[in-house]
């Protein structure tokens, strides 16, 4: 994908404060946004369809998720909260996700705490706002949001007695070398302290991934088309192995079908292992960013703030 975006648009999201993931609205295509994050009634029933069909995906148990590299954007202390937004524009994504045992015919694991962090529309991640994306975009600071430069999408989640969380934020951007993607986590025998998770240990460390198909739509809105340049696709992905959703790969479903702007529902069953700790080193390369990445780049020091 080069960067020759048509020119579309969607009309950006203002966010006024936010306290533990709490966003206070301007803009950003309201019908759609609340569409894509409404808590209703069909939630309940989207839970239990997907813990059935996770329950189905193979005669014992779908295949353990293999654990790939944690990345160079990681930061300890994310706020436990169900919409990480911060004001960050860009086209609503809701993802559930559900914890299986993988060992133990598909159950849900209760109490599991997910943790997730993405880049923003820009492919810039909050901790390493000066770290360049590749290609050519705008400066982070230029998004105009009121978004904390140490925490925005980031964040946990506790999955339920059906083992399902769900995060409401916005479809990545991307940065070279890297496809669009967003990191995970899954942690057990811990607890909520302080507004964030705190002890236990770490069962799988993973990413999430997208069609390209979609990504590339998304891409040529607004604000994302702001960002030019080449964008590595999930066959030259350096972590992605085709393995399709016991590799990450999501079942994406459009809010509004005829406009992708209004966002996206994502849905992955995550089977682990709750015995098994996993370090974050795991397979692939995870994407170092291009060498002219200014100091404050992953595999320097985040920002000298930087908490969460």
């Amino acid at each position: 994908m080069t960067g020759n975006h048509k020119d579309k648009s969607i009309t950006r999201r203002r966010a006024l404060a936010v306290t533990g993931g709490t966003v206070a609205a301007g803009g950003l295509a309201v019908a759609g946004y609340q569409a894509a994050f409404a808590d209703t009634a069909t939630a309940t029933a989207e839970e239990a369809t997907t813990a059935s069909a996770s329950a189905s995906q193979s005669s014992g148990c779908m295949t353990l998720m293999s654990s790939v590299t944690e990345g160079p954007y990681y930061l300890d202390g994310a706020l436990v909260r169900k919409d990480i937004t911060e004001g960050k524009s860009g086209v609503p994504l809701t993802l559930r996700l559900t914890v299986v045992d993988a060992t133990d015919g598909c159950t849900p694991v209760k109490g599991a705490a997910v943790e997730i962090w993405h880049c923003d529309a820009w492919g810039y991640y909050s901790g390493y706002t000066t770290a360049n994306p590749g290609g050519s975009a705008p400066a982070e600071s230029e998004d105009g949001s009121t978004a904390d430069d140490d925490t925005y999408l980031r964040g946990y989640q506790i999955a339920n007695a059906n083992g399902v969380v769900k995060f409401e934020t916005i479809f990545p951007g991307w940065y070279t070398p890297r496809t669009c993607h967003i990191h995970l986590k899954v942690h057990t025998g811990g607890q909520k302290e302080d507004g964030t998770y705190e002890g236990g240990k770490v069962n799988y460390t993973g990413q999430l991934f997208f069609d390209d198909s979609i990504a590339e739509e998304i891409f040529t809105l607004e604000p994302y088309s702001k960002h030019s340049g080449s964008y590595t696709t999930l066959d030259d992905d350096m972590v992605y192995d085709g393995g399709g959703a016991s590799s990450g790969l999501l079942t994406l479903e459009a809010v509004h079908k005829k406009d992708p702007s209004k966002g996206y529902k994502g849905f992955l069953t995550v089977a682990v292992d709750p015995d098994a700790e996993n370090t974050g080193a795991g397979s692939g390369g995870g994407g170092t960013p291009p060498g002219d990445a200014p100091s404050g780049a992953p595999g320097g020091t985040p920002s000298a703030s930087a908490s969460s």
